[in-house]
């Protein structure tokens, strides 16, 4: 292969996850698919590697979605295959111990859009264009439908689902798809800020929390708030809140050890 579908590199703290498909507007392939669990596997155990930010290469696009001239868009049990392989990648990455930023760089469509959502944060730039197109193609967006219901509310969602259409990134911010719209001269500054803020937190802290909140989505109000509370003390207990108590007494930036 003279190239990989997916690059990835650690630098200050971050993991860059990066679909390195340019020519094909970074659609994602199953090869893609393989690596980004692999690279995700490989980040969880990496205490270097406190956020994940996911991105595609060039300034066209973040992800088209699907690559449909190749076993995405085939037939047979190899099509179901990769199928289930997204789906698992798509619960892999909602359910992360650690920070996830999507920096979408320009078409975020279809299989991209659930790359996206499953991300805690999502930076834009303000040009980008969003949207669901499978309907056009007879087809659905089944899956990322789970995380699209999780985020935007019912009306809009089967609006954006049925027609197929592309929305701006004013639209999408409205609709809660995505986190901030920045202009392209202040866009890598925004996202490079919001990386090294994440990267500065507890990651013990982080990771308890995001657990605790996954976990909880679904539960009743009232045994949400005591599972709540319960992790709350957990988290109470890490060397890491001790640290940051003091520091802030002691009116100071804390260091924290994910301890």
């Amino acid at each position: 292969m003279p190239e990989n579908d997916l690059l990835y590199e650690v630098k200050n703290h971050v993991g860059y996850i990066t679909i390195n498909r340019e020519k094909f507007r970074n659609s994602i392939s199953t090869r893609a698919v393989d690596l980004f669990m692999e690279y995700l596997d490989q980040a969880e155990t990496d205490a270097a590697v406190r956020v994940i930010c996911i991105t595609g290469a060039g300034e066209k696009a973040f992800c088209s979605g699907a690559d449909l001239g190749g076993a995405m868009g085939g037939a047979g049990t190899g099509r179901n295959q990769a199928f289930q392989k997204y789906a698992d990648l798509l619960k892999r990455l909602a359910g992360y111990p650690k920070p996830t930023v999507a920096r979408v760089n320009g078409y975020c469509l279809a299989g991209g859009t659930g790359f996206m959502l499953a991300c805690d944060i999502v930076i834009a730039k303000d040009n980008s264009k969003f949207g669901t197109p499978e309907v056009n193609v007879g087809l659905f967006p089944m899956m990322i439908g789970a995380l699209i219901f999780r985020n935007v509310l019912r009306k809009k969602a089967m609006e954006m689902v049925l027609l197929g259409e592309k929305l701006t990134a004013r639209r999408a911010m409205e609709m809660g798809l995505i986190t901030r719209a920045v202009p392209p001269a202040e866009f890598d500054e925004t996202v490079s800020q919001v990386l090294e803020s994440l990267a500065a937190k507890s990651p013990i802290g982080m990771k308890i929390g995001k657990n605790a909140f996954y976990a909880m989505q679904d539960m009743a109000f009232d045994d949400a708030l005591d599972y709540l509370s319960q992790k709350l003390g957990e988290v109470a207990a890490t060397e890491d809140a001790a640290e940051g108590i003091t520091a802030f007494i002691e009116k100071r930036k804390p260091i924290f050890k994910g301890k």
